[in-house]
């Protein structure tokens, strides 16, 4: 077991290019509650925390709960996915699903997700891309605190018995790297998706990437024998 190495996604942001559905399911959820929309760059901010934090972020002059947006982002979420091509709506980033692939193959490579994502959203992604099978642990936010508690990330290393000095999250929000390293693992961020790099790298990435190409040798840096 000690061999192992485990390597665990975020979703939005990192494996999937989201935004758009996202941004559309908010603007309907806010709508909804006589809301006015929030600005494009604080919705895309809170993409990886859980939908009642994020709401709370979103409306904190909202003087009544947070509940009816939540339940109307999802409604929103769910009818724009059904109404559209759930591919194209959340789409993988080039490179993903190469490597997701090739990762997989690998017999000392186990590999996991860590999503603000409820696991019904989570589910549909996977049916659409395929996906479900390369995965040996998901952790959804029905589940766990939100983001940045390292709840998920224990979770994963609970489920596969691989060492925090074994594993890695790859993220693009510094939800996901302080996560990461709350829970003593290493941590790797993503340029393409909803944080600036320097944000990650102030959140503790131990590297930045620019595109998927440059994961095999982040891994080989984190994991190559001391």
């Amino acid at each position: 077991m000690s061999d192992l190495r485990l390597v665990i996604f975020d979703v939005d942001g990192t494996l999937v290019d989201s935004q758009a559905h996202i941004l559309a399911a908010m603007a309907r959820a806010f709508d909804a509650n006589g809301l006015p929309m929030p600005p494009r760059e604080a919705v895309l901010q809170i993409v990886g925390l859980s939908l009642p934090v994020a709401m709370a972020r979103l409306a904190p002059d909202h003087p009544q709960s947070v509940d009816p947006l939540v339940e109307a982002y999802k409604d929103a979420f769910a009818s724009l996915r059904v109404a559209g091509d759930g591919a194209a709506l959340s789409p993988l980033f080039p490179g993903a699903m190469e490597h997701l692939t090739r990762l997989a193959a690998e017999d000392f490579t186990l590999l996991g997700v860590a999503t603000g994502k409820s696991r019904r959203g989570l589910t549909h992604l996977f049916e659409i891309h395929r996906i479900a099978q390369i995965f040996h642990t998901v952790q959804v936010a029905d589940d766990h605190p939100s983001k940045p508690n390292p709840s998920m990330i224990e979770a994963c290393l609970r489920e596969t018995g691989v060492a925090p000095d074994r594993a890695v999250i790859l993220g693009d929000t510094s939800f996901d790297i302080e996560m990461g390293r709350a829970a003593g693992i290493h941590a790797i961020g993503v340029s393409w998706g909803y944080h600036p790099a320097d944000a990650l790298r102030q959140a503790g990435a131990r590297t930045v990437l620019d595109d998927f190409a440059a994961l095999p040798a982040a891994l080989a840096e984190v994991f190559e024998p001391a």
